[in-house]
């Protein structure tokens, strides 16, 4: 699961994202309002922890524009212990849960996980493309109904690419998000791993799912949407 938090103050900001790895997160941390809206405009974070005081542009105004744009992100607030007015208005606004400081980070674990099974309906975590399915809580993978054997990597790769059915992720883009490299490794992980995901889910299958985009990088396409 990416989690988003917008955190303006370092010390809570790398609190916040220690505790959560730990939690088994992947987490990104922007320290204003506007740089944290613009990375949920475009990228496919799975909840947003939001800072109500942040420089700038605040969490409430944040959390208005993406609701205006029907953006859909589960979004836990954190607040101030006697601002009542603010988590009042900010779950007016469209947020899904306040957590007041100061807090434990199991506690906002919890939280979000808990968030993450309301948002996801019945459900219940479930992704699915075609066939082929992903319950992100048990973190299995079946593909007709059969179970798939995944490394912890090649889960979070597969589920990563389902998140945007039909779109293509760059190699960078995938190093970033899945393993948290922000450089050029000068190797093919990304490749090899793709190669071991298709030959698991795809081998044998009447419908490829896995594809190639050349000189792009890769995507997993939705046989059932149109184009």
């Amino acid at each position: 699961m990416r989690i988003l938090v917008v955190e303006d103050q370092p010390k809570i900001a790398e609190f916040v994202r220690k505790g959560l790895e730990e939690h088994g997160f992947r987490v990104e941390v922007c320290r204003t309002g506007e740089a944290g809206l613009e990375r949920a405009k475009v990228e496919p974070f799975d909840a947003m922890v939001l800072d109500i005081m942040l420089p700038g542009r605040d969490g409430l105004s944040v959390l208005r524009e993406l609701r205006d744009r029907r953006v859909a992100l589960p979004v836990i607030l954190l607040t101030a212990r006697d601002g009542l007015e603010e988590r009042v208005e900010g779950l007016n606004l469209g947020a899904d849960d306040y957590l007041a400081k100061p807090f434990y980070v199991e506690e906002l674990a919890a939280r979000i996980n808990a968030m993450l099974r309301r948002s996801a309906g019945s459900d219940r975590g479930q992704m699915r493309v075609a066939d082929l399915s992903l319950d992100l809580i048990k973190r299995e993978a079946r593909r007709a109904g059969k179970k798939i054997e995944l490394t912890a990597r090649e889960f979070d790769l597969l589920a990563y690419l389902m998140r945007s059915p039909g779109r293509v992720f760059t190699r960078t883009q995938i190093n970033e998000h899945v393993w948290d490299i922000h450089f050029d490794t000068g190797t093919n992980i990304v490749d090899v791993a793709i190669a071991r995901i298709r030959k698991k889910i795809d081998e044998g299958a009447p419908v490829k799912l896995i594809e190639t985009v050349r000189g792009v990088g890769y995507r997993i396409r939705d046989p059932e949407s149109p184009g």
